[in-house]
């Protein structure tokens, strides 16, 4: 019962949220029978964007700690899903990397999340980098190889085991902001020093947080290794993986839970257009996208939404004239 308290709001705007999310998932569930191939795979590369910012954001959009591990978790997850795809299902290989992404995302934040601000961002990138020479000399050294060829398969399956994982997280993000444990991240986020002083284990509760961010980005990473179908350390560890989800968070506005949504939308469609017809110049057009977005978009497009509703509904409205009595006499 109290689970269901939890996850259920107790507004009648909440309860409009929640239901248009139940209308979205339920679109999305009857989505591949009813579009082509071709689109059903890129709605699930979008997907693959929102839970990479959605992930980032449980953990940096509410601390403040800025990582750009990102990528290093993905490609965990691609690993194991090229060394145990021919041996166990999809889902297996996915609840696997899930649990290898949690456990290595708690010893890494138990050593390191004692840093603050660049130092760990710094380690963070490092840890990328670090990841993929050290597979990739395992590869050459004991293989013999440097890549491994992934097991494809139905891409159906594939779109809704990612499917699943973007509900799980939807759901698990909304119950977070509704729970001890986010407003503790928020004081943390705020001023961690108070947070302690106040009694939040301000240790403890970062290295859950950054666990808990880890365990989808390797589960999807596990997942769309079966697209790419051949992985080496540059596919599995690409960099582009850390800053993007980075990108579409901030984007999109790190302090809701439509933001990361809806920058992971516009700027994988934005990407794809871009790629497709201005592919000489498509970096530098991205790039100066973002940078006017970080410029003059401070708390993203959900910021700016949020503003504008705010006005309208202060013009939209009845104002109240006071009445004016003072000079009423009985006679």
């Amino acid at each position: 019962m109290a689970f269901i308290k939890r996850v259920l709001p107790g507004t009648a705007r909440g309860r409009l949220h929640l239901g248009a999310l139940i209308c979205v998932a339920a679109f999305l569930a009857v989505f591949p029978g009813v579009s082509r191939p071709y689109t059903t795979i890129f709605t699930a590369s979008i997907l693959m964007y929102i839970i990479l910012s959605l992930s980032w954001t449980f953990f940096s959009g509410k601390t403040g700690y800025i990582s750009l591990a990102t990528a290093a978790f993905y490609g965990i997850g691609m690993y194991i899903e090229a060394i145990l795809g021919r041996y166990i299902p999809l889902p297996a290989a996915m609840l696997v990397a899930a649990a290898a992404g949690f456990l290595i995302a708690a010893g890494i934040g138990a050593i390191t999340l004692r840093l603050r601000g660049v130092y760990f961002t710094i380690f963070t990138f490092g840890l990328v980098l670090l990841l993929q020479n050290l597979v990739l000399w395992i590869e050459i050294r004991f293989f013999h190889t440097k890549g491994r060829i992934v097991t494809s398969g139905d891409f159906t399956f594939v779109y809704y085991c990612i499917l699943a994982v973007f509900v799980i997280l939807l759901i698990a993000a909304v119950i977070m902001r509704r729970s001890r444990f986010g407003l503790a991240l928020e004081c943390i986020g705020q001023n961690e020093d108070s947070a302690a002083h106040i009694g939040v284990d301000t240790t403890r509760t970062k290295i859950l947080a950054f666990a808990v961010s880890a365990a989808p980005v390797s589960a999807v990473g596990a997942a769309m290794a079966t697209r790419v179908g051949y992985i080496d350390p540059n596919i599995a560890f690409n960099l582009l993986m850390s800053f993007m989800p980075v990108l579409m968070a901030i984007f999109g506005g790190t302090h809701s839970l439509y933001g990361p949504v809806f920058g992971a939308l516009v700027l994988t469609l934005l990407e794809e257009k871009l790629i497709r017809g201005y592919q000489e110049y498509y970096m530098i057009i991205f790039g100066a996208v973002m940078i006017i977005a970080v410029s003059f978009m401070p708390k993203g497009a959900a910021g700016i939404a949020e503003s504008v509703f705010l006005k309208l509904r202060r013009r939209l409205r009845p104002r109240s004239h006071p009445r004016n009595d003072g000079g009423a006499r009985d006679e």
